[in-house]
């Protein structure tokens, strides 16, 4: 009873935190506010500050973490619904998500590479511009860890986040498509969540591409994977 008393009071929190953070982002828009970052932050400090061990505060944080599933599964909706728009512009949307992957993975290898990680982070590493939950299992089926491998995607997603509008901006990327499809596939959800800030269509594409990042990502990473250690 006092283990789920426990998970329910860090879970409960986490969800209290993120809709404090969220309200103020909404109503402020500073990057700081994001609620992903500022709720992990302010979750950071408190179990710091609480010398609580990240173990205890798990016990409520894996029920949260156990919704990341259906949360991926969820993502064929805007996919469904953008299916006109995908099939019309097919070729581009594609090919662009499928560079995207190659070149996320492929800037993640050189950058273990150059500071010499071991084998096992560079596979960490490997899928880090995958979502979270798809990261994680095909970091774990490669051999690498896939809870770090979840904070490697947090990395590039606030990378993607903070960067990419200043970015499509500097390149004079103003389509929905392009601004979808660059967010979605170089920072995952929180590529998506910034997209919505455009519009709907911007959205959608970047759903889209988050979720055809997946699947090109979990058929890429194993291909990768034996190609680095040959």
């Amino acid at each position: 009873m006092e283990f789920n008393l426990l998970a329910a009071f860090f879970a409960v929190l986490t969800v209290a935190i993120y809709l404090l953070t969220n309200s103020l982002y909404l109503k402020y828009r500073k990057t700081l506010l994001n609620p992903v970052l500022a709720s992990t932050a302010i979750i950071a400090v408190i179990l710091v500050v609480g010398n609580i061990p990240y173990d205890t505060y798990m016990m409520g944080g894996s029920w949260i973490g156990t919704l990341l599933g259906p949360a991926v599964v969820a993502l064929a909706v805007p996919l469904y619904k953008q299916r006109n728009l995908l099939f019309t512009n097919l070729l581009p949307i594609v090919s662009g998500i499928a560079t995207g992957v190659v070149v996320g993975m492929a800037s993640g290898i050189l950058f273990t590479q150059l500071f010499r990680f071991s084998e096992e982070l560079i596979l960490t590493v490997l899928p880090k511009s995958l979502t979270t939950p798809v990261a994680m299992q095909v970091a774990g089926n490669l051999g690498g860890i896939p809870s770090l491998a979840a904070v490697f995607v947090m990395v590039a997603g606030f990378t993607g986040y903070i960067v990419g509008p200043a970015l499509l901006n500097w390149l004079h990327i103003d389509s929905a498509i392009g601004r979808g499809i660059g967010l979605g596939t170089s920072a995952h959800g929180m590529g998506t969540a910034k997209a919505f800030e455009y519009g709907q269509q911007e959205a959608s594409m970047s759903s889209v591409a988050m979720t055809l990042s997946a699947v090109f990502g979990a058929l890429l990473g194993p291909v990768a994977a034996w190609l680095l250690l040959l």
